[in-house]
């Protein structure tokens, strides 16, 4: 086995870079009646009518609580995450998930825990089964603030890191020497920024696996 792929600790984003929650807002938006049922648009597009509403901003923060706990179930798996993680098993690259996410929602009165909402999804993917991804429940990490997953990354001694957040990566106290990836799907990007920008998962497996380390 190639070293170069040995030595690659991967770190990846979560929300909105693994799973996708169009789908899970549109439903949700609509089974509340937030939303007619003709409405047809993006997380942005069901966020951003949502907030012209009475009272909007609180509806859309307690949207998201429902979505992200009762309601994943309707949430997908974003294209070309799989191939990406069969190559990392394939190849012997480590993998880790280290997201910043509390562990219930704001104003969600449902009780249920965010933290064990994802890990289920990601069982019901096949994320933690030897004959599809193989990833280890130990490697998947839920962190509370943002600084917290920053010190989680460098922790970790990750080679790579991808997220969908400009934020995360432009944060002063992101980790040096790690390889920043900025998963820009759908998101027009405006301005030159000094780590490598993918608008798709095969983008990303090239840069990853084609990169010497």
């Amino acid at each position: 086995m190639d070293q170069s792929n040995e030595r690659r600790r991967i770190g990846i984003d979560f929300d909105n870079t693994i799973i996708s929650y169009q789908q899970a807002f549109l439903s949700a938006a609509k089974n509340s009646d937030l939303l007619p049922k003709s409405f047809v648009g993006t997380k942005q597009a069901v966020r951003d009518q949502i907030r012209l509403l009475p009272d909007g901003e609180w509806e859309w923060m307690r949207l998201q609580g429902a979505v992200y706990g009762k309601g994943i179930g309707n949430a997908t798996l974003i294209d070309g995450v799989a191939d990406f993680l069969n190559r990392c098993r394939d190849i012997g690259s480590s993998v880790f998930i280290v997201s910043h996410k509390t562990e219930y929602g704001h104003f969600d009165t449902s009780g249920v825990n965010l933290r064990q909402a994802a890990l289920g999804w990601m069982e019901q993917q096949g994320f933690f089964d030897r004959q599809r991804y193989g990833l280890a429940v130990e490697s998947v990490y839920f962190e509370t603030t943002r600084a917290e997953k920053l010190a989680r990354i460098a922790v970790l001694n990750c080679t790579h890191f991808i997220d969908d957040l400009e934020e995360v990566l432009d944060d002063p106290g992101f980790p040096i020497g790690v390889r920043r990836i900025l998963f820009a799907d759908g998101s027009p990007v405006t301005k030159p920024l000094p780590y490598s920008v993918c608008t798709n998962w095969r983008q990303i497996a090239k840069l990853v696996f084609d990169e010497r380390i």
